[in-house]
């Protein structure tokens, strides 16, 4: 077994050592969510706190960790007699992103149920991590399926297995903590709530702290052992601080001034539910035992909500967590003045020695996109730009600046977003667990069934029953069991839906920069984005103007990323649009071969024209048609505006093989028609 890097050796990382330890005092705070860039050490301080933790008390021999004391009644290898039972130590078991179910909470022997009525059951790592830690490292990238069951079990303190009718339940409390970097997607609403603290970090930028990291990390991979034994002091009398601080932590009084700001805190920050409001109370309970008090003072209020509170605060996915310190200070002060002081604590009161926790700035609502104005429209009612001759699908061009492009405008704000119709990949894929397209899954509606290919994960008992009943007479049946064999069982196959590769090709040329027309489609790709999100799709953003297209964001989960780079998104220039289409066509290319399985759909934000080269029209038209060969499902977001409408969107979607839609028929809420199925290349009208 390799020796972890030391818990104190770890430089720095105030907030992310402190919301760890909180948590070893209090396992009832309900785990940490460790968000910030690779390389930060969030992983390396999460393995380095098993070391630290208390050993526990578990019944000799029992697979699910009962403690001695008050063992599960209803322990699968139960029931146990209260006893004193052995002492080891407390485990760190580790999640896979792309863990199995069965992996998971265990697997059920579905033919010794049959057959002999045996609950035959092989533990998964919820059951071995009762009583200890589950580290889930980029949890963020964990499939749906899997996070219903954590969230299952983290809510009930219990794991269920059940197979058509036989059911296995089993004892499940346990520390969770996850690491994720946020640029690489963000976190269900629902898991994120379930994680007490959120803590941000960060590689420092002091050079000093920086030689440091580098001098302890080369010294501890040249010989892990001797650099652990040179901390081994610290490592202990941090160890002997837990102990002291659990053993304190039930005597911490939780006055009703302390409580009140409490409320106050979470009332003003407008965070849902009352969750909040207790992870705060354990979280101060806990500060003050850390610290050596037997009382919670403001101090600990305020750090407790610094930790408990930023990632709930958000209210959609592009809001970056964080509180706004000010307004914190105030509502403390707000709830310190209405109690009239008689059982607050002195708010200049010792912090117990907590280290400082940078709670960042509050940007709900900050505007990163620039300017509102977007530059002086001095074009026409439809575009942005004073059209010019020249050759493309409508016979006028974009405004060309001296140079040969027209000049480059600010960017505008995105508009209000909206909730859009669902737009989905034809036919039945079979990519990753998502909310978009119709695909094969592990979960789902039953459709039919199949002989397993390796192990039985979802039993079709009915397949299965008729399967073996033929042969009952002549495998010598003369009770009332059935006799099943390993070639009688049959896997259920069941269909439910997948995410997609959603990737966008956002026209930002002249012609689309006028700036209330430009807010409108930033609104709208935004809409669509936020509803990526919710459909667990990946997203990429491709741009064309001026003379070619650019890749602004590879296909990524961090939908969010995507909306950065949408906000600051200039426009100006002609409309190459065959570019950008050539450009979306490299770029699913690579995708393809990365990852076969997602089927990709392509979203094309456009009014339609093609301007800037040689026969621009015919250009975009080859481009299309190439997509449409390959069979990529497609949308093209139709924004052309004035009265006279030219019909180039719909034509450039005819050419892909897809459809098109208006930036009125994407609202969910119109009445321009039903859901809008994407038509695949060849696919008969």
């Amino acid at each position: 077994m390799s020796t972890p890097y030391p818990f104190t050796a770890i430089v720095g990382q105030d907030d992310l050592r402190l919301g760890l330890l909180l948590n070893a005092v209090s396992p009832a705070v309900g785990g940490v969510l460790v968000r910030g860039e690779k390389g930060t050490a969030k992983s390396t301080a999460v393995r380095a706190l098993a070391a630290l933790m208390p050993e526990v008390a578990v019944v000799a021999g029992c697979r699910f960790s009962c403690d001695p004391g008050a063992p599960d009644p209803a322990c699968p290898d139960g029931p146990h007699e209260a006893g004193t039972g052995v002492s080891r130590p407390a485990r760190t078991v580790e999640l896979p992103v792309g863990a199995s179910e069965d992996r998971l909470v265990g697997a059920l022997d579905i033919e010794r149920a049959l057959s002999e009525g045996v609950k035959a059951f092989e533990p998964g790592l919820l059951a071995d991590a009762h009583r200890g830690i589950l580290y889930v490292d980029e949890v963020n990238l964990l499939h749906d399926h899997l996070v219903d069951l954590l969230l299952d079990a983290a809510a009930m303190g219990a794991s269920y297995v059940e197979r058509e009718g036989v059911s296995v339940r089993h004892a499940a409390r346990f520390l969770l903590v996850g690491t994720m970097n946020p640029e690489e997607g963000e976190l269900r609403p629902q898991l994120l709530d379930r994680f007490g603290l959120t803590v941000e970090v960060a590689a420092s930028r002091e050079t000093d702290l920086r030689v440091e990291v580098v001098r302890r990390r080369l010294a501890y991979d040249d010989d892990p052992a001797g650099f652990a034994a040179r901390w081994a002091d610290e490592e202990a009398a941090l160890r002997e601080r837990i102990v002291a601080a659990r053993a304190l932590l039930p005597r911490v009084v939780l006055g009703d001034g302390v409580l009140r700001q409490i409320a106050a805190t979470c009332a003003a920050f407008e965070v849902d539910g009352m969750r909040a409001d207790i992870v705060m109370a354990r979280t101060a309970t806990a500060l003050a035992a850390w610290a050596g008090r037997d009382e919670v003072v403001a101090d600990d209020v305020r750090q407790a909500a610094l930790l408990a509170l930023p990632h709930r605060r958000r209210r959609n996915p592009f809001d970056a967590p964080g509180l706004d310190e000010d307004k914190l200070d105030e509502a403390l002060q707000d709830a310190a003045d209405g109690d009239g002081g008689d059982d607050d604590p002195d708010p200049d009161g010792p912090g117990g020695g907590v280290p400082p926790q940078g709670g960042g700035p509050d940007d709900g609502g900050t505007d990163t996109g620039g300017p509102d104005d977007g530059g002086t429209d001095t074009g026409g009612p439809d575009d942005g730009g004073t059209d010019a001759p020249g050759p493309e699908r409508n016979g006028s061009g974009d405004a060309p600046a001296p140079g040969g492009g027209a000049g480059e405008q600010q960017p505008v704000r995105a508009g209000e977003p909206f909730r859009t119709k669902m737009l989905s990949v034809p036919g039945l894929g079979e990519g990753a667990a998502g909310r978009r397209s119709r695909a094969r899954t592990e979960h789902g509606r039953t459709t039919g069934s199949r002989r397993p290919e390796g192990a039985l994960t979802k039993l079709h008992l009915a397949a299965t029953v008729q399967a073996a009943a033929p042969h009952q007479r002549a495998r010598g049946r003369t009770g009332r069991g059935l006799v099943v064999r390993r070639d009688d069982l049959r896997q259920a196959t069941r269909e439910g839906r997948e995410g997609n590769l959603v990737l966008f090709v956002v026209d930002a040329s002249g012609s689309m920069a006028a700036r209330q027309r430009m807010s409108a489609v930033k609104g709208a790709v935004m809409s669509l984005l936020l509803d990526a999100y919710q459909r667990r799709d990946k997203v990429g953003l491709v741009t064309f103007r001026g003379k070619d297209a650019e890749v602004v964001l590879p296909p990524t989960s961090s939908v969010d990323a995507a909306a950065a780079r949408l906000e600051t998104l200039p426009t100006g220039g002609r409309t190459p649009l065959a570019a950008g289409l050539l450009k979306a066509h490299d770029v699913l290319r690579v995708e393809r071969l990365r990852d076969p399985s997602r089927r990709a759909l392509l979203v094309v934000v456009t009014d339609g024209r093609a301007t800037g080269g040689v026969d621009p029209v015919a250009l975009a038209a080859r481009a299309g048609r190439l997509h449409a060969s390959e069979g990529t499902a497609s949308v093209v977001v139709d924004c052309e505006s004035g009265i006279v409408r030219l019909g180039l969107a719909a034509q450039l979607a005819r050419d892909l093989g897809g459809s098109a839609v208006t930036l009125d028929e994407l609202r969910a809420d119109s009445i321009a028609g039903l859901v809008k199925d994407i038509t695949a290349a060849g696919r008969a009208a």
